[in-house]
């Protein structure tokens, strides 16, 4: 039997020009680390699943991690702690950056079934412990995933930023 490649819809952009708050709105919840400077410091592959309703069920909503198979998070707030709680884990606590996915699956009705990654903004800037060649770094790993020929860019600007006639 063939293997069927379905398409995702990557989000690329400069540090801060909103890729984060574009995802939050299509699942219609806030779920993803907040901040400044760096706030995606690792790939997080968000599977979308639609669920309809069904009558009685309290839960109509939840998330699921596959680095944590069958626990299912209801409350949002502690998906947003998890994310954080395994970015920490993974590069720690001085914005350290990985190509180490997070994957996280969302079960609602009020999301469509698709596949969308969230990856790190393109930066210049030095902040923390980062490696002088972060800009390589990050640049690479966008283009990791971008390559594929299954892969829809979704690329964010900031409307009022100088920089955004600059590509990656």
């Amino acid at each position: 039997m063939p293997q069927i490649s379905l398409p995702q819809v990557v989000v690329v952009g400069s540090q801060s020009s909103g890729k984060s708050s574009i995802l939050e709105a299509l699942v219609d919840c806030d779920f993803l680390p907040r901040g400044r400077d760096i706030c995606t410091q690792r790939p997080l592959v968000l599977m979308l699943k639609n669920r309809a309703t069904v009558p009685g069920d309290e839960h109509i909503e939840w998330g699921e991690f596959r680095h944590l198979p069958g626990k299912r998070f209801y409350d949002f707030s502690t998906i947003h702690h998890e994310i954080q709680a395994k970015t920490d884990w993974e590069v720690g606590l001085n914005k350290g950056v990985s190509d180490k996915q997070i994957r996280l699956k969302i079960i609602s009705p009020n999301v469509l079934n698709m596949t969308l990654v969230d990856l790190l903004g393109s930066t210049k800037v030095l902040v923390g412990e980062q490696p002088r060649d972060i800009e390589a770094m990050v640049r690479k790993m966008i283009m990791d995933y971008i390559i594929q020929q299954n892969c829809i860019i979704l690329a964010v600007s900031l409307a009022n930023s100088e920089e955004s006639g600059n590509s990656l």
